[in-house]
């Protein structure tokens, strides 16, 4: 494991990239020198398949204006690293908030020990990009922090007076900048800065006694400005003024068998968690997902292709890189019905004799990649969504989802909608509240039978949970029809 140039006495890779780099690395920053460093990784890495050094920074801040207050204002900043060691299925891990060489050696001491005698053949490296989606800038330098509190304030006086019947108003902002690093034995420093931010904004409504709440949020890899103009912070309050007043006239959703006809953009984690994670390449590689060895199958309706893209500049679940340093990349995983592909990390790539797709992703330093998605949806079709509420004699049209239930083993799932509306006869009528679809994702994708030419992503507001890790994510889908889902409701 060696690096490129170290042969005949030119520069390595990681020389020429710390020559020309626009920022110091973190190593440098902390006072590393990045070539001891990759001294002791070769070393940790002698003899196993494969392995990193995942270094990183990052700086967030939060701020919560509730019940006419502003409730909290936080800044932190982190930094730390991990470094891994892969011999076969066994992987052997270390990390610290201290980043210094010392520390680096006490990890690699520590990982080395998942090797145990193992002599592996390392894996190709990751293939190098020059993509970059990101730039250096930070989006957490502006507004300045007594501004963003000052405009919560002013979003909660503006939403308060849009009606008379809003009795509470919750507004929040989250943004983060992170950076990371990963240093790999052929010498490769391969850096990814991150920009996330977010807007939310909660909406209670009261009439005669009950209340009811709607919710409506946006953001993305992008700087506060782009999300904090006056125009889309009012699109927030609007929309979920508009929820919260639909709920108070909503009846109680009647339980059964019936057509359901979703929404675009948002639904999609329906998609993404009753169908996605069981395409992942470690239940699969394990035998544990719904459609292990079912490559080449028919799992799904014709015209249900199902894709994962980390590439779409600016949204939630895009990187440059995973976090192996593999570029992302779009994934065909259905295609027209049949099975094609799984979402792979280098560990499940190479012991299912497949190649990385870019989905490692990790929650930070402190933990390890593992097969994960970026952001994940069904590519349109030719139908309108008017044809397919006019084709549905008895069902519930359901524009937007809250929380859910999966079992990844068979893909059955529970999912709570929090605006859905009756449709009786080819038309909208009653909006219903305590509606669930309960079913399967194998199940229910053979049950498409209209897919809509209004293909959307969600607004930028998804998180992931595996294994005790988040990571931000998007779905993304058009409006869909399918049939015999059961429904679960509060009226039979």
């Amino acid at each position: 494991m060696r690096a490129a140039g170290d042969a005949d006495g030119a520069p390595s890779y990681l020389a020429r990239m710390n020559a020309h780099a626009t920022a110091p690395s973190l190593l440098d920053a902390a006072g590393v020198d990045p070539q001891a460093a990759r001294a002791i990784l070769e070393e940790a890495l002698a003899g196993a398949d494969d392995g990193e050094l995942f270094v990183e920074r990052s700086e967030s801040e939060s701020f919560l204006f509730d019940d006419g207050r502003l409730k909290s204002a936080a800044y932190d900043s982190t930094e730390g690293f991990g470094l891994r060691v892969v011999a076969g299925e066994t992987a052997g891990y270390a990390h610290s908030s201290e980043v210094s060489e010392a520390a680096i050696r006490r990890a690699a001491d520590s990982a080395r020990l998942a090797k145990r005698g193992y002599e592996g053949v390392a894996a190709e490296p990751p293939r190098p990009t020059n993509a970059k989606l990101y730039g250096e800038e930070n989006p957490l330098e502006s507004p300045a922090f007594s501004d963003k509190a000052a405009l919560l304030q002013e979003i909660d006086a503006w939403a308060r007076a849009r009606d008379p019947r809003v009795a509470q108003v919750m507004a929040s902002l989250v943004g983060e900048r992170r950076i990371v690093e990963i240093l790999r034995s052929d010498g490769r420093l391969i850096r990814d800065v991150r920009p996330l931010c977010r807007i939310n904004v909660q909406v209670t409504v009261e009439r005669d006694g009950r209340r009811e709440n709607g919710s409506s949020g946006a953001g993305g890899r992008a700087g506060f400005e782009t999300w904090i103009t006056t125009e889309r912070w009012r699109e927030q309050v609007e929309e979920a003024l508009r929820q919260a007043l639909v709920n108070l006239d909503a009846v109680p959703c009647p339980a059964g068998e019936m057509d359901v006809v979703l929404g675009p953009g948002w639904n999609g984690v329906l998609l993404h968690e009753a169908v996605g994670h069981g395409l992942e390449g470690d239940f699969n590689r394990k035998g544990t997902s719904a459609f292990s060895g079912r490559i080449g199958e028919r799992v799904a309706a014709p015209g249900v292709t199902v894709f994962d893209d980390g590439t779409i500049l600016g949204r939630r679940g895009s990187l440059t890189v995973d976090d192996e340093g593999t570029p992302t990349e779009r994934t065909i995983l259905i295609e027209d019905g049949i099975l094609v592909g799984y979402m792979h990390d280098r560990m499940s790539a190479r012991l299912m004799g497949a190649q990385p797709t870019g989905n490692a992703r990790r929650q930070s330093y402190a933990h390890m990649p593992m097969p994960r998605m970026t952001n994940t949806g069904m590519v349109g079709g030719d139908a309108s969504r008017e044809e397919m509420i006019a084709s549905t004699k008895r069902g519930l049209y359901c524009a937007n989802f809250g929380g859910g239930q999966v079992d990844i083993t068979n893909g059955k799932f529970v999912f709570q909608c929090t605006e859905a509306y009756l449709i009786e006869e080819g038309k909208v009528t009653a909006p219903v509240k305590g509606a669930t679809l309960i079913g399967d994702g194998p199940t229910a994708l053979t049950r498409v039978t209209m897919v809509g030419d209004d293909f959307g992503f969600d607004p930028g507001i998804g998180m992931c949970g595996k294994s005790g890790q988040s990571v931000p994510v998007g779905v993304g889908q058009p409006s869909l029809k399918l049939t015999g889902l059961t429904v679960g409701g509060t009226s039979l």
